[in-house]
């Protein structure tokens, strides 16, 4: 009956145990990273089952899974410099940081894509410039000897470089890549996608903010309202393609997954972290159009009849299903929930995505929920389960979340793990593994993981607030922040986007939304077992 899932997941997560997985993310952390620094660095990935480094593919342009992210820049070094602070290694910080001024260059004849050298590059930059120059030093001490802004000053040269994508353009949506060097190719993609070009705010805005200089956070902000602007009137909701020179959609298809995902957490976090009131509205009402034509099955997360909540893909224009499989991205979206204090519906979300991991060990890049199969089968070692169930955990501290993350991290290091690092699985079905470590599992995996079981983290316990990028950067939510110099280029006549101060943010927003979990229910399994057994059912593994 329903008691094997009480008997598995409920009661208390004994202290020892956490610690051992705590040790055990730690763990995994440096075997990826002193792989790569061993075998591959400077390079700007590793690949750890033939033990070497990686770049751009240079003989092949067109390769653009490897070039849009690999911009001969020490990737993987970059992104991993937070995790090194959160997990409270300072000698082994302070050495990165120096590697990073001492060696990389974005002097370089790279083509890459806007949004990933901005969430991968910059948003890191920024994330250690903070630490480094945080007076309080919760990590431990992370300062770097005669440090003079040099990473602050690399995140405003790589910014500079991507600028370019801004320009003629006559939407001022940007276009997908530019080259380093040479600013955006000629005979360029005129076409791009919502994610790609909508969530660049928050690492633009941090810049602007730091720097006094209002470019980049105005460039980012009028991509946005650029997009915002080509919704659908019908229903609120936006593609995932569009032409940066017409606004027309080119991909019609509105869903949670690649092409839209960080859209939606960026109109959030930029909110949380800068205070523009439009921000939260936007946000606002892109959840309400989501609510209304993407959410499918009951009402209710926890009571009722029906089939368990789940998010399809529908035409932006008519809300019609646009086809049954749902993406490993949109795994992201229970944790957003969390930040807006819908947590009833993120726990049944989540659940459905767990579901499918315990069937496969890992989440298919697609899972058709109507054949009950993976439609796409890789799994590249992807942070966004991970990250809900962290950010579940924080909000419920409810210990089946721990028990989440012993799966997840048990899964990665039966399937995963190769000669030196951690491998893409090629097929999750028949667990073969690709020669490929992304970046983001040192810079968001291994540091969910491990922020999962550390409870003392000073993430947790400093009395500093912290949010992630989409790239599992920290960065503290400051009140420097949320001053900008220049209120007026932003707004047009009407100037209703007056501050609010951070406390105000639970008023508008939490009282009608936060479905908070009663304390009752904190040692009961989230979600009631015939609900757990229902979604275990929808996915083949009963």
């Amino acid at each position: 009956g329903g008691d094997d899932y009480e008997a598995r997941y409920s009661g208390a997560f004994p202290p020892q145990l956490r610690a051992r997985l705590r040790d055990a993310a730690r763990r995994m952390f440096a075997f990826g990273y002193d792989s790569y620094m061993r075998h591959a660095f400077p390079r700007d990935e590793l690949d750890p089952l033939h033990c070497r480094g990686r770049g751009p593919d240079r003989r092949d342009p067109s390769n653009l899974n490897i070039n849009d992210v690999l911009g001969n820049y020490s990737l993987t070094l970059i992104d991993a410099l937070d995790t090194l602070a959160v997990m409270g290694n300072s000698s082994e910080f302070q050495k990165a940081v120096k590697l990073v001024i001492d060696t990389v260059s974005f002097d370089k004849d790279s083509t890459v894509q806007v949004f990933e050298a901005t969430i991968r590059v910059l948003g890191s930059l920024l994330s250690a410039h903070i630490i480094i120059t945080d007076t309080k030093q919760p990590f431990g001490d992370m300062t770097i000897k005669d440090y003079d802004n040099e990473l602050l000053h690399m995140a405003h040269d790589l910014a500079v470089r991507l600028l370019p994508a801004f320009e003629n353009t006559k939407t001022g949506i940007p276009y997908p890549r530019v080259n380093l060097k040479k600013g955006v190719p000629p005979n360029s993609n005129n076409e791009t996608c919502t994610a790609g070009a909508g969530s660049l705010l928050v690492e633009f805005g941090i810049l602007s903010r730091l720097l006094g200089d209002s470019t980049f956070e105005w460039v980012a902000r009028r991509a946005v309202k650029a997009l915002w602007n080509l919704r659908s009137n019908n229903t609120g909701l936006l593609g995932n393609v569009v032409n940066i020179q017409t606004g027309h959609w080119v991909g019609k298809q509105s869903g949670l997954g690649a092409g839209s995902d960080s859209f939606y957490e960026y109109l959030l976090k930029s909110y949380i972290l800068f205070g523009e009131r439009e921000d939260l509205e936007m946000f606002n009402d892109a959840y309400r159009s989501i609510q209304n034509h993407l959410r499918r099955g009951r009402e209710a997360c926890n009571e009722g009849e029906g089939d368990p909540p789940l998010y399809v893909n529908v035409n932006m224009f008519t809300g019609q299903l646009m086809n049954t499989w749902i993406d490993s991205l949109q795994a992201f979206f229970p944790g957003l929930q969390v930040l807006i204090g819908d947590v009833e519906d993120a726990i049944c979300l989540h659940a459905f995505y767990y579901a499918i991991w315990k069937r496969y060990g890992a989440l298919p890049e697609r899972y058709n929920w109507q054949l009950q199969a993976p439609d796409v089968p890789f799994y590249p070692l992807r942070p966004e389960l991970v990250e809900s169930t962290y950010l579940l955990y924080q909000a419920t501290k409810n210990p089946f979340y721990l028990h989440v993350g012993m799966d997840i991290l048990q899964s990665l290091e039966k399937y995963t793990k190769a000669k030196c690092g951690y491998a893409t699985l090629h097929h999750v079905v028949e667990k073969t593994k690709e020669d490929r470590m992304e970046s983001f599992f040192l810079s968001e995996t291994c540091k969910y993981l491990y922020l999962l079981f550390d409870e003392e983290n000073p993430v947790h316990k400093s009395g500093n607030k912290y949010m992630f990028t989409t790239e599992g950067h920290v960065v503290s939510v400051d009140k420097r922040f949320r001053d900008s110099l220049w209120r007026d280029t932003f707004l047009g006549e009407e100037d209703n986007t007056e501050k609010m101060k951070s406390n105000e943010l639970k008023a508008v927003n939490f009282s009608s939304n936060c479905n908070r979990v009663p304390d009752e229910r904190r040692y009961l399994l989230p979600l009631k077992s015939n609900y757990m057994r229902q979604i275990d059912r929808m996915v083949g593994l009963i």
